[in-house]
């Protein structure tokens, strides 16, 4: 099965979005998505994953260099967007606007935040009706875009961000009800929703057609319960039966993309991107020789 990397795992670089801030706020570009497409083939990777941030400034000549240097490289690309990102608009986008971008560089599927606004307290707002009226939104959203989608030949994926329970996701792709619209299926999201990983994952395996695949360490200290994150396979999520699990439960997913965290703490931030690729590279090595993922190489 090919092995992807979302850009998220590299952010303090830069790359994918910065995420998990109140009010926006924008890490600075050290590298760019040619350096990363070197490291990529270097590490072992068969495609990325990118947002709009890595494909600024998003002009027609520099989305065509791009394309052209992902074939040259031999990388798959996936896009990923959002409606309303909470910390980083740079990443929004109408799905028409996705689609036309993703044509623009040669991705093959589309992956979307819905970026529900929960009601408080959290518990207990499965399919409240203040959720299910912004569903309802995202669902026409969608369903006008089908045609557009079926031209350019794309495969959408509609993620359990950390805004969305299980059910609530099938909810939406069982109403539109396309062979080309599944779940992006994360391992650690549902943790924000007061829902427990393996329950969220077994619920949203048989419809789902892409992944990432994260690992965090849970922290229990004065300060509450910290979900902190590690290299995959050191942390508290079974990767390795979720890897499993996907390839019995999952016949429409035919890549797993890799994403990290990495907890930044008191390192500067040179140290902190050196600690983030280190991680990523642990990562890389762990899913290739340990659980058999990628092709690249083999």
């Amino acid at each position: 099965m090919p092995l992807g990397m979302h850009t998220y795992t590299l952010h303090l670089s830069g790359f994918g979005e910065s995420w998990g801030f109140e009010g926006t706020h924008v890490f600075e570009k050290v590298r760019d998505i040619f350096w990363l497409m070197d490291r990529a083939a270097e590490w072992g990777l068969d495609g990325l994953h990118v947002t709009k941030v890595d494909l600024e400034p998003l002009t027609p000549e520099f989305l065509a260099k791009v394309k052209a240097e992902a074939k040259a490289h031999d990388l798959y690309l996936e896009l990923n967007v959002s409606f309303n990102a909470p910390s980083d608009p740079r990443v929004n986008s109408t799905v028409e606007g996705a689609y036309r971008l993703a044509e623009q560089i040669g991705a093959d599927l589309v992956k979307f935040s819905l970026d529900i606004e929960r009601p408080r307290p959290l518990y207990g707002t499965l399919m409240h009706p203040k959720v299910m009226t912004q569903l309802a939104d995202r669902y026409e959203k969608f369903l006008a875009a089908i045609p557009l989608m079926e031209e350019l030949d794309l495969t959408v994926s509609i993620e359990n961000h950390c805004d969305t329970y299980a059910q609530e996701v099938i909810w939406l792709v069982e109403k539109l009800d396309h062979p080309s619209i599944g779940v992006c299926v994360d391992t650690i999201n549902s943790l924000c929703v007061l829902e427990g990983p393996e329950i969220a994952v077994e619920k949203l395996l048989p419809y789902a057609n892409s992944c990432h695949l994260c690992d965090n360490e849970l922290r229990i200290d004065h300060n509450g319960t910290h979900s902190i994150g590690v290299p995959i396979g050191t942390g508290d999520i079974d990767c390795a039966l979720i890897v499993r699990q996907i390839r019995e439960k999952s016949p429409r997913m035919k890549r797993i993309t890799l994403e990290n965290e990495c907890e930044v703490g008191d390192l500067s931030m040179e140290q902190a991107r050196e600690k983030e690729i280190e991680y990523c590279v642990k990562t890389i090595n762990y899913l290739r020789d340990e659980l058999g993922l990628g092709v690249r190489g083999r």
